[in-house]
Order: C-alpha cells, then structure tokens, then sequence
C-alpha cells in the first residue's frame, strides 16, 4: 500500500473529519473523536498507518507543545496570585496525595522504589489537553469545577518541571542512547543543575530577548511575518530544550509564562492557535493509531484494572480535596470525572524514565496503552456523569431540603430569580411593587438573602408551593426558570391550576417563543432581543444617526418581529415555507424602517425631541 506522504495526510485528515463528526453528533467531544479516528485506521482495525505512526507523532506533539505554550501565555503573575489557594493547596495535594497512593501500589506491585515513584507522579498528572478542551466545549470553565481543575492542571504543568529535574537523580544506570542529549555523559547531580540553568536561560531570555525581537519584527506590519515569527520562537525553544534533554512543551510553556505580560500575548495566542488545533488533533489521532492492541489483549484483564483501577483511586482523592476546599455535589463530582485520567505528559516523562532506565521498557508499554485507554474513556465519563449520576443521585440531593413556609401575598410571583429574573424583581421593587420570589437553588437563595432580597427555596412548579405563595389571589406569574424546559413544565402547571394568572415568560430564542406560544403564554420576551436592539440603536446614533430616529427604529423593528413571530409559528415544521415567510417579512422590515427614514414628515415631527447636545451625550 503507498505510504506516501500525500498519501498519509489524505487519511489523517479524512479520518478526523469523519470520525470528529459522528463523534460530535452522538454528543461525545471532539478529544473521543480523534482517538477513535486513530485506532480505525491504525494497524489494528483498517491498517491505514503502521509503524510510522510513531514517527508522525512526534511531529503532532507539536501540538501538546503549543497548547502548553498558550496557557503559559494566559498565566498573568496577577492570574497565579489570585488562584494561589487552589494552584498550590488543592493542586499540591492533588499531586502529592495520588504520587504517595499510586507509588505505594506500584513498590507493593513489585516495582524499585524508584521506578515506584516515577511511575506515581506521572500517573499522577491529567490530560490539560482533554480536559481543558472539554470544559470549553462545554461552557463549564467559568463554574467553581471548571476554576478548581484550571488550577489543578496549573499546578500539575509546574510540577513537570521538577520532575523532570529529579528523574535524573533517582536513575539507577545511564543507558547509552542519552548520547543524542548534551548532557547524557553528566552525573546526575551536575543535570540537574544544568536542567536548572536551562530553565533559568528560558526565563531571562524570555523577558530581555523575545520582546525587543517581536517588536522589531512588529514594524514591518506584516501579520504572516509576525506568524512566522512567533512559530520560529516555540520551535527553536522546543529543539533548544531537546537538545539540553529537556521537555519542549516543558521549554514554551515557561516561555509562554514569561511573555504572558507582553503587549504581543494576545497576538500571538491568535497567531498559534489555528496550528494548536490542527496539530493536538493530529497529536491524539497519532495517540489512538499507536495504543498496542496485540498488549492490551495479552494482558486484558490486567489493562482493564490498571484503567478502572487508577482512574477509581484518582476521582476518589479527587473528590475528597474538592470536598476540602468547599466543592459541592455536582460541581464536586464533575471536578473529580474531569480529572481521574492520566495526561499528555505521560508520554514524555515515560520516555524520559525509559531514557535513564527507571522503568523497564515492557512496563512502559503497558503503562503508556493505559495512558491512551483512561484518555479515550475520559469523553464518554463525562457522557456518564452528565446524563446518569449526576441526575440521579446529585440532583436529588438537592430536593431533600424542604421547601421554605411562605407567609406573603403579592399581586406578583417570579419563578426563578437567576440572571433574568433577578433584573425584573429588582425592578419591580425599586417601583415599590412586591412580589414572592421562589428560586430553587439553594446556594443562590442564601446568596440573595444575604444581599437584602426576600426570597424563598423551593420548586415553583409545585401546585402546593404555588398555593402557598397566593396563587389563588395573585394577578400576574414571572416565569423566569432556568432552562426551556422548566418554564415550559411551569406554564402548564399554571394554565392547569391556576388559569386566571396573566402569564409573562422568559424565552430563550425563537424556538423557545414557539413551545411557549403554543402552549398559552399570554406574554413571552426573549432575553437578548431588547438588550441587541438597545446595542444597534446606540451603533447607529455613533454613526451619526439622531438619538430619536434611532428609538424609533428600534421600536419599529420590535413590534415587526413580534408580529413576525406569529406568523412564523403556522411554518415552523415546514423549513421550505419557514425560509420562504422569514425572507418575505425581512424584505418587508427594510423597507419599512427606509420609508420612515426617508419620511419628511417624520423626521420634522421627531426633531423636536432630539437635540444636538442629547445625539452627542456620552453613553453610560
């Protein structure tokens, strides 16, 4: 079969394009997509790519070496200092506690100390590629899990540095094919120091050299120069740090530390960015074709408990110290699924113990394929969390609280006081109007209460809560729930039992208004649509439009949508027709907003409200 070059970049790509396409249709990430796009075509499945598999690995770790490069870039001092509780309390122990529990499994499972303890830190570290690249796929970096495992991967990409500083020393013999690196026919004392230097050379040039040369480089305003440029920097930083037998992505991930303050950091995360991707794709493809199915059925059972068993071990230290630090239910376990595989960096620190003979090439092997098995598994945890645990078990410990006893009567409930309907009820009371708040998120009622808000705990949706909270005598229902769903859910509870409530939802998009409208809303507002049109009026006026011109457009473009909105609703199982209507009443828009523009009469009648001095008030 050719193994050409061309030959082998029409099967790599082809099987990423197919395999992260089923893989992001079946809801299971891109990261499973890639690995799974590996072992097709590796040479235990279709036998596209064989041996040199390995080779076009070591050009995809590229990728892992400009990832660590970016997030070297976002680690701002300020950044680390804010985080410093959770990078060095919860990070440090994360890493100390599983380095202690797996090493002592591995020394009780026949291994050197050594070797034990090599094994356990490196085992000890996760995927940032993975797990980073999920959260985001996700929307989960800004919850507390997402901000405690950014900082326990912040700690465990630090830690590398020393452990590859210390696995000289714990080297038993120096075997000879160190003989690539400068310092193989160093003792390990004199290594480490010059591992150290190395490091410290990084530092300085890093602050003193890289940016008077981008900025030099930045005169001549060629953007595919300055591109140039900044992948120069992380590919001469990687060869310098093999050279010196040092990590790459341990060499640019330092160096991206240094540059983080720089005035060129946000330049060239856009500039290394599109090659990150492409080559950590490439990087986990190489991953998936390489795992050694021929060890792992040999040894299957073995493989087997080595995953579930680590990955068991890790989430159970995981959870306990997210526990410590105040992590609850959900978050807390979605902390320790995100965290419990072994990472990228087990593929160099493996190497780089097999370099000293730490470890035996055989274990590496099987310690390298249950690398590869806990990260594919790591995309379909989540799945299993998601969709199994956390409803059944987290979700119900939210419900045992009991609901709150509600003694108020208002003419208004809101049902959820999140993000929306915390603006509507501040609104309304800055009005002097009342109105029984029910919220079911235990933490966000508590935070409220202490922020002055009379709010109480419990499902909305409840008919005896409902009750409780004057239905029966209310005027008007602010449905405000968190999901479309739940609003939904909410309404019909409402039309059902207490049908003379006026109903005013909250809609997420059009969809949304749809469900809503057909199930009886009287009023439904979608969340972005004022706040865009509020945006686009203030856009015109700074262009040069009159402030009232603008109001008036926003409102006219308001009131059509509304009515386009019930029109569209008889096509929206129809997407030929649907398509067909939408255009029609676009058209329809535009040229009633130019008609009022060009309207003479209008424009003479809205002057009076406008003044100059109004047009050019600075915006709040």
């Amino acid at each position: 079969m050719d193994k050409s070059f061309l030959f082998q970049a029409i099967v790599y790509l082809a099987s990423a394009v197919i395999g992260v396409n089923i893989a992001k249709r079946l809801g299971l990430g891109t990261i499973l997509g890639y690995l799974l796009a590996g072992v097709a075509i590796g040479p235990f499945v279709l036998g596209f790519v064989g041996e040199e598999g390995k080779d076009i690995m070591h050009v995809s770790e590229f990728g892992v070496v400009m990832m660590l490069f970016v997030i070297g870039l976002e680690l701002e001092p300020n950044l680390l200092w804010r985080m410093r509780k959770l990078v060095i309390g919860l990070g440090g122990m994360q890493v100390l506690g599983t380095t202690i529990a797996i090493s002592l499994a591995a020394y009780f499972l026949g291994q050197s100390w050594q070797a034990a303890l090599a094994i356990g830190a490196t085992l000890s570290l996760s995927s940032t590629a993975i797990v980073m690249q999920t959260l985001n796929e996700k929307s989960l970096l800004k919850t507390s899990s997402g901000n405690s495992a950014f900082a326990v991967l912040l700690c465990q990409d630090i830690a590398v540095i020393p452990l590859l500083a210390v696995f000289p020393i714990l080297a038993t013999e120096v075997v000879d094919n160190q003989s690539a690196s400068l310092i193989g026919n160093f003792s390990g004392w004199q290594q480490t120091l010059i591992v150290l230097g190395a490091i410290a050379i990084i530092i300085v040039a890093g602050k003193y050299v890289v940016g008077p040369v981008f900025r030099w480089v930045a005169k001549t305003r060629q953007r595919e120069l300055f591109m140039a440029t900044a992948l120069l920097l992380v590919f001469l930083i990687a060869e310098l740090m093999i050279v010196v037998g040092l990590s790459p992505a341990l060499g640019t991930f330092l160096a991206g530390v240094v540059l983080a303050n720089s005035e060129f950091r946000h330049e060239l995360e856009s500039d290394i960015d599109p090659f990150k991707g492409l080559l950590l794709g490439l990087f986990f493809i190489s991953v998936g074709s390489t795992i050694d199915f021929g060890l792992v059925k040999d040894n299957f059972l073995l493989v087997i408990a080595l995953v579930l068993g680590l990955m068991f071990l890790k989430g159970i230290i995981l959870y306990v110290l997210g526990k410590s630090f105040g992590l609850k239910g959900d978050q807390n376990m979605l902390f320790a699924v995100s965290l419990a595989q072994m990472g990228e960096f087990a593929f160099v620190l493996f190497s780089f113990a097999g370099q000293y003979a730490l470890i035996s090439a055989g274990d590496i092997d099987l310690l390298i394929a249950v690398v590869a098995l806990s990260m594919a598994l790591t995309p379909l945890f989540f799945v299993v969390n998601e969709r199994l645990i956390l409803p059944k078990y987290f979700t119900k410990e939210k419900s045992n609280r009991r609901a709150d006893e509600i003694h108020d009567k208002n003419p208004v409930i809101i049902a959820g006081f999140g993000r929306y309907g915390n603006i509507v009820g501040r609104f309304l009371r800055a009005n002097g109007v009342s109105a029984t708040v029910l919220d079911n998120d235990s933490d966000r009622v508590e935070l409220l209460r202490r922020f002055g808000y009379k709010v109480y705990y419990g499902d909305a949706s409840r008919f005896d809560l409902m009750k409780a909270a004057g239905a029966e005598t209310a005027k008007i229902i602010i449905i405000a729930m968190d999901t479309p769903q739940q609003c939904l859910e909410m309404v019909a509870m409402v039309k059902k039992n207490f049908p003379h409530l006026k109903i005013l939802s909250r809609a997420y998009d059009r969809n949304d208004s749809f469900d809503l409208m057909e199930s009886g809303v009287d009023f439904i507002y979608r969340e972005t649509l004022d706040s865009s049109l509020r945006l686009g009026a203030d856009a015109l006026q700074m262009i040069g439009f009159r402030a009232y011109q603008t109001h008036r457009a926003a409102r006219t473009f308001l009131k059509h949508d509304e009515r386009v909105l019930a029109d569209l609703i008889k096509h929206r199982h129809d997407s030929k027709s649907y398509i067909s209507v939408a255009k029609e009443k676009i058209t329809e828009l535009e040229e009633l907003i130019l008609r009022d523009i060009k309207d003479e009469g209008i424009l003479e009648r809205d002057s009076g409200w406008d003044s100059d001095k109004l047009r050019t008030a600075p915006k709040s």
